[in-house]
């Protein structure tokens, strides 16, 4: 039973703890020139995407793309869709031309960044517009402007109702300062008038003079009537 064991589970070799270890410390890795290409094979695939351009770049008089072109292409499949990826084989043939998948999946990707950034310019430009015709709407509301001489046709019943409004109260306005002018000339003549009455005091013919005065006016012309004519 302990023999059934034993063969059930197999030990590791040192070999495959090696490959564990480096598998597990991927972050680490770098310069991967002399290793073993049928090691390698084993090992990058467990590489994400960064890892593997790091230790692509990291090597140093080694070409790693018999190895790692085919990692490229699942990247490409996984990032950019398996349509995609179609379309690039077919003009590749059709072109007799091969291109290594790092190649096509960095001018992608390149292609990819610059239509996000062109749709990023193209929504802050309308948010920027969005803005402008709010900020217009408002400044309009705002201003005050005086009414115009023609005619308008309203649509909706408020909007003449409020034109009505402010011309009924520029008529009363208009009303109000007219009466506020007449009043203001009446007064205005009140203050003269008595102002002139105070300079200028009228006469006072006192009553008891008037007829001493009569009385001696008539007595005068009676006496001439009296006397009698010169003799001659």
């Amino acid at each position: 039973m302990d023999l059934t064991m034993h063969k059930k589970k197999k030990i590791p070799s040192l070999l495959d703890l090696c490959i564990q270890t480096a598998i597990d410390n991927l972050r680490y890795m770098a310069d991967v020139g002399e290793v073993d290409a049928h090691l390698l094979q084993r090992i990058l695939p467990h590489c994400d995407i960064d890892q593997l351009r790091h230790i692509e770049n990291s090597t140093e008089g080694r070409d790693l793309s018999s190895v790692t072109d085919d990692l490229w292409k699942r990247f490409y499949e996984k990032d950019f869709g398996k349509e995609s990826s179609d379309v690039v084989i077919g003009r590749m043939r059709q072109k007799q031309v091969v291109f290594k998948w790092r190649q096509l999946y960095e001018a992608k990707y390149k292609e990819r960044e610059a239509f996000k950034d062109k749709l990023k310019l193209k929504l802050k430009q309308r948010y920027q517009e969005e803005e402008e015709k709010k900020l217009s709407r408002q400044v309009k509301y705002t201003k005050k402007e005086p009414p115009s001489s023609c005619k308008r046709s309203y649509p909706s019943g408020s909007t003449s109702y409020n034109v009505s409004n402010l011309k009924s109260n520029i008529l009363k306005k208009a009303k109000l300062e007219s009466l506020q002018s007449h009043e203001a000339k009446i007064h205005a003549t009140m203050r003269k008038n008595a102002l002139q009455r105070k300079i200028s005091p009228p006469e006072r013919i006192s009553r008891a003079s008037k007829p001493s005065n009569f009385l001696r006016t008539s007595l005068a012309s009676s006496s001439k009537l009296s006397k009698p004519p010169g003799r001659g």
